[in-house]
């Protein structure tokens, strides 16, 4: 939040175009990050993290069946799906 001097602030005007102010701030500084963010990622083929056109498994972007089990040490599956439950 930005610092208002809330002692300078003694009748309704003023209060109207402190609040202004603090709208168009508000605004350039979102206007600013956005365009910073929007320059940022100009140029770069950015791509979903789990958009992996190699696996091509759809299962966004797990592995099936490669997991090891924490439960029996066993590859294939994982410790909640693991056959030696108990």
């Amino acid at each position: 939040k930005q610092l208002i001097g809330f002692s300078e602030i003694r009748d309704f005007p003023t209060l109207t175009t402190k609040a202004r102010i603090c709208d168009e701030d508000g605004k350039a500084k979102t206007s600013y990050y956005k365009a910073l963010n929007d320059k940022k990622g100009k140029g770069q083929d950015r791509g979903k993290p789990y958009d992996n056109k190699e696996r091509g498994n759809g299962s966004g972007g797990r592995k099936q069946g490669g997991g090891l089990c924490y439960k029996c040490g066993e590859r294939g599956h994982m410790s909640y799906d693991c056959p030696k439950k108990g």
